[in-house]
């Protein structure tokens, strides 16, 4: 009995349940059907009948009619496309169509309006076939056309969906883009010199009004002519301040500071005295700021190379390896700094140029998505320049090399005159500069001849006759060597025999330098004095060849019997000759 009490108890519950899901769902359907457009009573009730001609199903369509309506100067049926609830009937019906009129000039020249990449749907779902978009599908009620900066501050142009009771939805530009028509037409309307070009000037011709064709060509030459003037002037600067620093860092700044002047006084024409279609406006504002952040960007870098020069020629002087290593390596590491500003500036210039250009916006989406083969892609395209840079510093940071330094590379004597990004740039004795890619530098080996210190040992060698004598000419060595400057550690100039064969002896003398490049100076010296004594006082240490005139030694005498006899009639036998080799002590040289 207790069990078949219980029943009456299951069925409420389950007719309390089944009540509440279908409340629940009417509930749901009623704010997914609101969540696609706004419900409003009335629309523009006082703007009359809406004509035929006014097409409001979506964005594009929207947006297109009131493009065409504008162009045909019918404002008061472009008003029909504007959400005017903000305002009574009798105000919609006087200021509607200049409203609308206003929106128009601001189309015209706030932005380049391209109305293809609105939505053609009537709900504005964002259509993607790769799901990438979290988005993607979603019914809108408003989207945005374009912001707009005015007076420091940024409006948005949106578009709404609404629905009147019984009528489809359509889109308009929504009431709170409306109130900010007039605040962007002060910003982006009609300039003063527009008032005096005639109406016939006005029309459209192509992307453009035909004035403009006229305008633009004289605006550029106006603004080229005052870049012209200004490069002129800092040249004329430079060459009035007194040599030095100040002159060479004016010298490099003539184009950059003309290019900044250039884009100062068009961004002020633009401003104040004319305006342009969006189309001219944009592509002149874009190329502005790059060129502005460019030539900021150059005189920065001018400046700190300026610096450099300064702190070199002042601590350094002269990039050789006769300045101590300190100096030499505090040249390097400004080089090294020199790089990673340039690096700075320019992500920098790049950051703020795309910043303000809007292009995070357009593109960052599909750069997301694509980051993996633009990854790719830069890697194998830049893998020469990313090595080359990646070893410039690793060259600053461990500096196997300093600015300065005597390098031998690939059999030449080089300083090391500057390390860039990829490219290091040697200066050879004779004046030449060699270009070496830093990877290539980096994988070769090469021999540097001030890594510790930039003394180093000469020899020089001389060829002499086995009687040349060594103490005599052992003593006029050590004395040429110590009239030489350059040879320092007198107590280390060694002379000795080095080698010597059947007719002559190698005599090697040793000198230490201060640094390499005197030191091959006074190898020559000391050579060209001990050639100069040998000459003039003992001709007979010379090397010469010896022929055998006669199987006789006549230093014994023993040939003067049989001179006449023809056997031994003189007969000119190499010295090496096997027959003369196999008759020991019948040999006598002779001088050829």
């Amino acid at each position: 009995m207790q069990k078949n009490s219980s029943w009456p108890v299951w069925l409420a519950l389950v007719l309390i349940v089944t009540f509440s899901s279908i409340c629940t769902a009417q509930v749901q359907g009623g704010e997914s059907e609101d969540s696609q457009w706004f419900s409003v009573d009335t629309l523009n009730a006082g703007l009359g009948e809406i004509p035929d001609e006014v097409k409001r199903r979506t964005p594009r369509e929207s947006v297109r009619s009131f493009v065409e309506l504008t162009e045909e100067e019918d404002y008061a049926a472009a008003a029909h496309l504007l959400n005017l609830s903000d305002l009574s009937l009798d105000e919609q019906a006087e200021q509607g169509s200049e409203l609308a009129r206003q929106l128009a000039e601001i189309f015209k020249r706030g932005e380049w309006l391209n109305v293809s990449n609105l939505s053609g749907r009537q709900d504005a779902a964002i259509e993607d076939t790769t799901g990438q978009n979290p988005l993607a599908g979603v019914p809108r009620r408003d989207i945005e056309i374009t912001s707009l900066q005015a007076g420091g501050e940024a409006y948005d142009i949106r578009l709404g969906r609404y629905q009147v009771e019984g009528e489809d939805p359509v889109w308009l530009i929504m009431p709170e883009s409306v109130s900010s028509i007039p605040v962007l037409y002060e910003e982006y309307g009609p300039s003063l010199l527009e008032e005096y070009i005639p109406d016939r000037f006005k029309s459209s011709f192509g992307i453009l009004m035909v004035w403009e064709w006229i305008a633009i060509p004289a605006f550029l030459l106006f603004i080229g002519l005052v870049g012209w003037g200004v490069y002129g002037f800092v040249g004329l600067t430079a060459r009035l301040l007194p040599s030095g620093a100040q002159s060479i860092f004016a010298a490099r700044i003539k184009v950059p500071m003309a290019l900044i002047v250039i884009s100062l006084i068009t961004q002020m024409l633009l401003d104040y005295v004319v305006s342009f279609s969006a189309v001219a406006t944009t592509t002149f504002r874009v190329l502005l700021i790059a060129v502005l952040a460019w030539g900021a960007g150059t005189i920065a870098l001018r400046l700190v190379d300026t610096i450099m020069l300064r702190l070199t020629r002042r601590l350094v002087g002269a990039i050789d390896d006769t300045k101590p290593k300190d100096q030499r390596r505090l040249l390097t590491s400004l080089y090294a700094l020199r790089r990673i500003i340039i690096l700075v500036t320019v992500i920098a210039v790049s950051v703020y140029v795309l910043g303000q250009i809007q292009l995070f916006e357009s593109l960052g989406l599909s750069i997301l998505a694509s980051a993996s083969v633009l990854a790719v892609l830069v890697g194998i395209a830049g893998q020469a320049v990313l090595g080359n840079i990646l070893s410039s510093f690793q060259l600053s940071f461990a500096k196997p090399i300093r600015i300065g330094d005597l390098v031998m590379f690939e059999g030449q004597w080089c300083y090391v005159e500057g390390i860039f990004y990829t490219f290091i740039r040697l200066r050879v004795w004779d004046e030449r500069r060699l270009i070496v890619p830093v990877t290539y530098f980096v994988s070769k080996p090469f021999e540097n001849l001030s890594v510790k210190s930039a003394k180093m040992y000469r020899c020089l060698e001389l060829t002499l006759h086995l009687s040349a004598d060594i103490q005599l000419l052992r003593e006029k060595f050590l004395e040429y060597a110590k009239e030489e400057e350059s040879i320092v550690e007198h107590h280390k100039l060694l002379c000795y025999v080095t080698g010597q064969n059947g007719t002559a002896q190698t005599i090697a003398c040793y000198l230490m330098a201060s640094d390499p490049l005197s030191g091959w100076t006074a190898e020559m010296n000391v050579r060209e004095k001990l050639m100069a004594f040998i000459r003039d006082n003992h001709p007979d240490w010379w090397p010469r060849d010896v022929v055998v005139i006669s199987h006789e030694d006549i230093a014994r005498g023993e040939v003067q019997s049989k001179r006449s006899s023809p056997a031994n009639s003189s007969e000119e036998i190499p010295e090496n000759s096997p027959k003369n080799g196999s008759e020991e002590n019948s040999e006598s040289p002779a001088k050829k």
